[in-house]
């Protein structure tokens, strides 16, 4: 009954059946493990980012680039602010208020400038009631701590870009966005402090870039489900054409053809036989 499956035609079948599932199943658990790979990667930089806020302060210098192992670290420089540069970033929010951090530019030992984010205000920054409010940064030489952060780009969370910007504002804190706002270097990276002045509010520092479970992450574990959704349609496939061709093969062994039916209704049944009888025979 199941000679069919020796048939050219289901060798075919067989074949890409064979072939196909295992490859489903293969890529299936690979966006799987990928999924796994990156839930993996996101807990560990958890635990480095919890390490880093109970680590000890330590210089800036020590802890530049910014990795995700030291990114929210503790670091400590010295030097002067340059009052002349400080800036505001608008459209930040805290605790789901709208206001705008404050930055000053720190001109270390070294030559570059840190950029220190001294605290939040909320409000307006276009608002000169509000930006009145804004402390002056102490003079002098002064030690600043704060955590470590990365430098930001357009695609950083809470960061918005909404076209230029009027001077005395910036948009995004990064070296590229200040080189051309101030006339000396810039250090990739920039710190907020723990403890802001009055009225300020400190900003509590950031996940590392590429430390969280995002969009790809989930991509990859959508993609698990459609691989192992294909490897079953095409087992499902295979099992209604085998139990198709299985049934006809048993009616073909019964005498049954698709355009000959059996019973009385059928071609050579009686009732057929009794319409195609002469009037002489009938007589």
């Amino acid at each position: 009954m199941y000679r069919f499956l020796l048939t050219p035609r289901w060798w075919g079948i067989n074949v890409f059946a064979v072939l196909a599932i295992p490859v489903c199943l293969f890529m299936g658990s690979w966006q799987l493990s990928r999924f796994e790979t990156r839930v993996d990667s996101h807990r560990d930089q958890q635990t480095q980012a919890d390490e880093a806020r109970t680590a000890k302060s330590a210089p800036l210098n020590e802890l530049l680039p910014v990795t995700t192992e030291t990114s929210g670290r503790q670091a400590t420089a010295t030097g002067r602010y340059d009052i002349g540069h400080q800036l505001l970033v608008p459209d930040r929010d805290l605790d789901s208020r709208k206001g705008f951090y404050v930055l000053t530019l720190l001109r270390t030992d070294g030559g570059k400038a840190l950029p220190v984010v001294r605290g939040w205000l909320p409000g307006d920054a276009a608002s000169k009631d509000d930006t009145a409010k804004v402390p002056a940064p102490p003079s002098g030489e002064v030690a600043v701590t704060g955590a470590l952060q990365a430098s930001e780009s357009p695609s950083s969370k809470g960061v918005r870009t909404s076209g230029g910007l009027p001077q005395g504002q910036l948009g995004v804190i990064s070296a590229a966005s200040l080189v051309n706002l101030v006339p000396y270097g810039v250090y990739d990276a920039w710190i907020t402090v723990s403890k802001a002045p009055a009225p300020l509010a400190a900003v509590p520092p950031t996940a590392a870039p590429n430390s969280g479970l995002d969009l790809k992450a989930f991509q990859n574990l959508g993609y698990t489900g459609e691989w192992f959704v294909f490897a079953g349609f095409v087992a499902f496939m295979w099992f209604r054409l085998f139990r198709r061709e299985a049934e006809a093969a048993r009616d073909l062994a019964l005498g049954i053809t698709p355009d000959q039916p059996a019973g009385p209704g059928g071609p050579d049944g009686p009732d057929d036989a009794q319409r195609k009888r002469s009037p002489t025979g009938a007589a």
